[in-house]
């Protein structure tokens, strides 16, 4: 096809627009991998980039959406050949890269991970990079040495996208999770998910004390800002918190007290440029530890034509778990 749907952002007067529109093959950006695209997902990066909320996007015309999964075309790379199931999240997609909310796609074929044996495409993009990015987060916890005899786990923003897969994994690997949430109403699909206990995120929310009583292990952050400050002070001896998203800030108002006098670690969790042998083992933990019955019941489709709209509503935190984009 010469052209093909895409949902394409252009600078403006004031910000940004962003809408479906006729994107020219000839506009993709240099690539050894051309994927048809079949699959998406909605991220809270993506409602920033959609709305103009954040400086996401870095050139223009851009095409929306972090992430894909979809079915090799054409391909130069040696790894790759036409047929293959591809999954790729990060890279600069959807920001520097023309990303997943079309039709085409072309990428680098370093960027590429198979689609694990047993999940569907659909199934890849109802984790897509929310998920992914929860399982790195548990996957770091378990290097520090965390495990479920380590005492309880708190997940932060646990009704959203990576709260939801990190709360859902946590329990199946046999933790007991506590959820911290600002919506009193989604306790019982918290609970649905795995969580032992549910908090409200006021508890996370105060000025934090230098150092608070002991409450937990571990922990997975996606809100940052006092939220983490307050679950650095509140993790026990030797514990470990992975903080991997910013929500509520960029800032972080604690002090050094968690670091020297308790030996906690805050754990960095970066999605976008993670090198591809941990992004290969973090799916292949996807496809047996995350339950999928639960994945399917935490996901909601929408259309390519309705991303625009679902992307303020994340943004709004109106939304539960995961959002899928079908492309075609």
């Amino acid at each position: 096809m010469a052209t093909f749907k895409a949902i394409r952002i252009d600078k403006a007067d004031k910000g940004t627009t962003a809408q479906l529109a006729q994107f020219d093959e000839a506009e993709l950006m240099d690539g050894d991998v051309t994927v048809r695209v079949e699959w998406s997902t909605l991220n809270y990066k993506d409602g920033l980039a959609l709305t103009g909320k954040a400086p996401v996007v870095r050139r223009f015309p851009m095409i929306a959406g972090i992430d894909f999964a979809g079915t090799v075309e054409q391909s130069s790379h040696p790894q790759w050949k036409a047929g293959d199931k591809v999954v790729c999240t990060g890279w600069g997609m959807g920001e520097t890269h023309l990303g997943a909310y079309a039709e085409k796609a072309r990428v680098k074929g370093d960027w590429l991970v198979a689609l694990p044996q047993g999940l569907s495409a659909r199934d890849a993009m109802a984790i897509g990079t929310a998920g992914f990015t929860a399982m790195l987060s548990v996957l770091a916890l378990e290097k520090h040495g965390i495990s479920p005899k380590s005492g309880p786990v708190v997940v932060t923003g646990a009704a959203g996208g990576v709260g939801s897969v990190a709360t859902a994994v946590l329990s199946k690997l046999g933790y007991h999770v506590i959820a911290s949430t600002g919506r009193a109403a989604e306790a019982d699909y918290l609970k649905h998910l795995g969580a032992a206990e549910v908090i409200d995120r006021s508890e996370l929310s105060g000025p934090a004390k230098p150092l608070a009583k002991e409450r937990w292990a571990g922990g997975v952050d996606s809100v940052g800002s006092t939220t983490l400050a307050n679950l650095l002070s509140m993790t026990k001896y030797g514990g470990a918190i992975a903080a991997c998203g910013l929500a509520a800030g960029m800032d972080l108002p604690s002090s050094v007290a968690p670091f020297i006098l308790r030996g906690v670690c805050l754990l960095g969790i970066d999605s976008v440029m993670c090198p591809i042998e941990p992004r290969k083992a973090a799916w292949q933990r996807l496809a047996s530890d995350l339950d999928r019955t639960k994945l399917a019941e935490i996901t909601k489709e929408i259309s390519l034509s309705e991303v625009s709209e679902w992307g303020a509503k994340i943004l709004a935190g109106e939304v539960r778990g995961r959002v899928v984009v079908k492309i075609v």
